[in-house]
Order: C-alpha cells, then structure tokens, then sequence
C-alpha cells in the first residue's frame, strides 16, 4: 500500500460557503436506447424535419449513441420518483433477509401498495410513509416490516421538460386541448439544447403520445457582438437588449434580429443596425401621417381589381407581389428574406415612390382621380400593417387602431386579424412595365447627377433614341420626371446636345446638356484634385496592409477594417474617374 500526498480541488457551495463532499448514491435510468429508436425512426421517415436541415446530422450522432439515462436528481423541488421501499422478505418463509430494499415502482400510491400486499402476502398489514427529507441511508431505521417509504429523489429537470408538449394539455386526461393541439406545430430553439430537450420531447412525444410532438424544429440563429464574438461579461461586450428596447423601443429589436436570422447563420447584432431599422419604424409612421393628413384610408367594400389608373395598378400589384414572397419566404422559414421583402416594399416602392408619384394627383387631379388614388392608397397602407405586424406589432398595432375605415378608429385588434391573401391576377404587367420604366428613368437622371456633383443642379435632359411608346410614357409622366429627378426641362429628341453627359436608360440615351450650367473644366479640376486625395488615402491603407508587424499584432476585426475601408476608397476613386470621364466627353 503506497499513500501520496496530492493537492486536489476542494469545491464549496456558493450559497452556503461549506466543503461539497460528494457522496455515491444509488439512481434510477432509463433504457433511452430503446426510447430512442422510434425517435430516430420519425426524423429518418421525415414525420419531423430540422430547419436548417443539417441539424439532424447532430440528432442523429445523440440519439444513435446514446446512453442509459439518470433520471434521478438530489433536489428540493420537482416531480417526485414514482417510487416506494420496504423491506426485503424471503417469499417462503417471511423473513427479512440480508438485501438491497425491495423497490415498488408505480403510478400512484394505491398501485405501489397493491404490489406491496402481493409481495408481502395477505398476513401483513402495508403502511406507507411519504417523507421527501429521508434518504435511502436512513431506510433502515425507519423501514418496519411491509412498511413502504417513498423515494425522496425528483426526476431530472429533462425528464420533466420532456413532458411538456403534452402535459401542459392535460395529459394523462383526455382533455379537448389535448386532442386540438397535440401533434403541436413548430419547435423553435437553439441547436445547444438538441440532445437536452428537443430528443427527449421527441421520446417522451413517442412513447406516451404514439406520435412526434412537433413536425419541425427549427434551429435558431446565435447572437453575437458585432465583430462575431460570442457575448460575455469578462470580455466586456454584452449587449443588454432592455436597453436597447428603452433606446430603440421593442419593434425595432425584434426587426433587427428577424432581418439579420439567415438560416446557418448567427447575427452580428450591434446598435447601429437596430438604430437603422427604428428609422424604418419611425418611416412607416411618417408615412401613416401623409396618408391620414391626405384622407387615404381604408374604404370600406374596395375591390382593388376595380382600379384604372396606371399608377394604382401598379401599387397594387406590387403590394400583391409583396405578399406573395413574404408568404413564400415564411413557409419555408426564411425569416430574414420575409423582412428584407417587407423592407424593401415599405420603405423603396411604397414611401420612397408611390407616395411622391401620387402627390400632383393629390394637388392637382381632377376629383374622381384623387378619390381613387386614396382608396387604393388606404388598400396599400392596410396591407402593409398586416403583414409587417408579426414583424413589429406594437407600432402597426398602433397605426392600424387609428387609421381605421373611412378614418374611423376600428375596434377590433389587428392582431386578430387574417393573414393577408391575394390572387396574382391582380399584378398588372402593363402598369408595372410603364410604372417601372418612369421609376428607372428617374434613378438614372439621379444616379448621374449624383455621380458628377450636379445634384442642385436642376438641368435639361433630352431623351434620345427613345421607342415610340417610351417617349408617349415620357409625355405622360413629364411633370412626375422633372420633379422628382430635379430638372427644368424633359424632351425626346432624335440627337444628343452637344455639351452633355450621358448615360443609358433600356435603348434611349439619356442626356443632359450642361453648357452655361457647369464650369466644365473647373469640375474636371475639382474631381481629379478629390480622386488624387483619394488615391493617396488608398496608397497609406495598402502600406498598412502590407506591413507584416501590424498584420501579427491587429487584431483580425482591426485589420478586416482596413481592408473594407480599402474597398470603399477603390470604389469611391472609380466613380471619380467615370464622373471625370462624362466630363471630357461633355467638353
């Protein structure tokens, strides 16, 4: 025998403060092999999928090497083993023998004393004891013949969380919850807990149920900081969402996180992402206002296949394709493609061009045209609140209880409403090709004076080249085109004028004359002294990059930084020669 002397750890309890000495017990398993075999057998047979579906791959690796389960748990609270001890008797002659305790495991109590009084025999009277403070140590001072001690152990915490699918319905009673809601829906949780809770849910579902609890699961995204860092307080980069809320308010955080959830994918959250979709918030409210100050609301009996006008075909034919591919990305759990449609919809068809190209018909149309035009503005802005309300339901919620029928308060809730539904039909191709060619028109005439500097600059532009039935769609919209895109003059014109910078819009050229607007050459200075500053900027960054101490030293987000900065002067000094080149051109 050979002692050495070791220094171990010796654990204290944090409440307490005492040493934790560990002490063996006995505990009760479960065969989860044999549980885990119709578990398996379900998500095989695709009865349950995984979204992202890789995620079965570590389902599969539990289940398919799982181990006997512990199921008891040393504890204060919980549900209680269903579990009763007496003392161990030899069957023929009656006497207590030298053996673990007899075990008598069942449902109730009545159950465990039925088999106690069949194991003990008719001559002996079974009295049960139930007292969670003993242990399985002090038994045998408190163990009398055919006298049954309940187990003090709880089941573990899984045990009992497995159950819940079912038992927060009423089972084991045949409730009418029970029979509406079980098999239940979708499962959303995170991939650490798929072994803990979502596999045993899944057996517990099979055994007691005959049936998978849940016919998806999906996996939801990690939050992390917004280098890609997982939170923690000693690092210093928690992110505490209450403040963000009190900062932001909840319907911008929710957005936040639903726009950035890309399947397999965890979310860089940081404040200036949900800063920018409070904006988006704080834009739908803005543009509630306009329609409400402009008497564009809801009409109660609106048919939107009824609308004539091109403009309202198109709005609403877009709000149709909108809810189409929100629908589509929901269904198939895409969360951040949803968000990014409704965005996009909300803020860049809907505010950004149905709401400027409908304003001469608020001003200066004839009355049968404005009274359209607000109804299938009031359409539009209703749809909207109904599909970004699972998104952000307190400020639809909101909007929707004050931009009611006719303008009238409404008095039910919108979260009780439908989900939105509407025939492809009522997408116009026609309204959408003449309405989208107007619009491009206009991004073109901005994109190049913004690109020269020229964007105060209100100058003539002459459509050159244009098809017969897009320079009648310029004669349409000539008021909407100079505008919106800041000129004093719009024309079609078989030749391009001499002095001007150009640009192509589907087969037409685009063309803006600028002799007597612009100082040419003093623009072809200027440009070439800020592409020079550019350059230099660009030349420190690659300096930096190419140091092989500060790329050992930098941190990686340190160093990405520089790299995307390099990125955007490149491109920035790209648009100042293209810019200079339309210049020259001009002169």
């Amino acid at each position: 025998l050979q002692v050495e002397d070791r220094q171990i750890q010796q654990p204290f309890g944090d409440r307490s403060g005492v040493v934790i000495e560990p002490r063996l017990k006995n505990q009760w398993y479960v065969d989860a092999e044999k549980l885990a075999v119709p578990a398996i057998d379900a998500v095989e047979k695709g009865e349950t999928k995984f979204v992202p579906a890789n995620w079965s791959k570590t389902y599969f690796e539990w289940m398919r090497n799982i181990q006997p389960w512990c199921v008891s748990r040393q504890l204060w609270w919980g549900h209680r083993i269903p579990a009763w001890f007496g003392l161990p008797l030899d069957r023929e002659t009656g006497r207590e023998i030298d053996a673990p305790l007899e075990a008598f495991v069942a449902e109730t109590e009545d159950e465990a004393k039925l088999l106690a009084e069949e194991y003990y025999g008719p001559k002996v009277d079974v009295e049960l004891i139930d007292d969670g403070f003993l242990g399985l140590d002090t038994f045998e001072d408190v163990v009398k013949r055919a006298t049954l001690v309940r187990d003090p152990d709880v089941l573990d915490t899984w045990f009992s969380s497995a159950l819940w699918p079912f038992a927060t319905l009423g089972w084991p009673d045949e409730t009418p919850e029970l029979a509406r809601y079980y098999q239940t829906d979708v499962l959303v949780t995170g991939f650490d807990i798929i072994f803990f809770w979502v596999a045993r849910m899944m057996m517990m579902g099979l055994h007691f149920m005959e049936e998978p609890p849940f016919h998806t699961v999906y996996m939801h995204a990690l939050v992390r900081d917004e280098h890609g860092q997982k939170m923690s307080k000693s690092k210093g980069n928690v992110i505490d969402p209450l403040s963000l809320i009190d900062e932001f308010g909840a319907d911008a955080l929710r957005f936040t996180l639903t726009a950035m959830a890309a399947q397999g994918r965890d979310i860089k959250l940081s404040k200036q992402r949900v800063e920018g979709y409070r904006n988006f918030s704080t834009k739908l409210w803005n543009a509630a206002r306009f329609c409400e100050m402009n008497e564009c609301a809801p009409s109660p009996g609106f048919d939107p296949a009824s609308a004539a006008r091109p403009l309202d075909r198109w709005i609403i034919g877009q709000t149709v394709q909108c809810q189409i591919d929100v629908t589509r990305h929901l269904e198939a759990y895409r969360f951040n493609e949803a968000a990014g449609a409704l965005y996009q919809f909300i803020w860049g068809v809907f505010c950004d061009w149905h709401l400027e190209l409908i304003k001469p018909v608020l001003n200066e149309g004839d009355e049968q045209a404005q009274a359209a035009t607000r109804r299938t503005t009031g359409w539009a802005l209703e749809q909207i609140l109904r599909m970004l309300h699972p998104f952000m339901p307190f400020v639809t919620e909101e909007l929707w209880g004050a931009l009611g029928e006719g303008g009238a308060p409404r008095d039910g809730m919108l979260a009780a409403c439908v989900w939105p539904s509407h025939p492809d039909e009522l997408i116009d191709p026609a309204a959408r090709d003449e309405v989208g060619w107007v619009i491009g028109l206009i991004t073109e005439i901005r994109s190049l004076k913004a690109e020269m500097g020229l964007s105060a600059v209100r100058a003539p532009m002459a459509l050159v080249g244009a098809a017969p039935e897009n320079a009648e769609r310029l004669e349409r919209y000539r008021d909407i085109v100079m505008r919106m895109a800041g000129l004093d003059q719009a024309r079609a014109s078989d030749a391009v004028p001499s002095g001007a910078v150009q640009t192509v819009h589907g087969e037409a050229t685009v063309a803006l004359p600028l002799a007597g607007l612009v100082d040419l050459e003093a623009e072809v200075a200027r440009l070439q002294k800020e592409a020079a500053k550019v350059d230099g900027d660009i030349a420190k960054i690659e300096a930096k990059l190419a140091n092989e101490k500060f790329l050992a030293r930098a941190p990686e987000a340190v160093v990405q930084e520089q790299r995307d900065r390099r990125a955007d002067a490149a491109a920035k000094a790209d648009k100042l020669r293209e810019a200079i080149d339309r210049f020259r051109s001009a002169m």
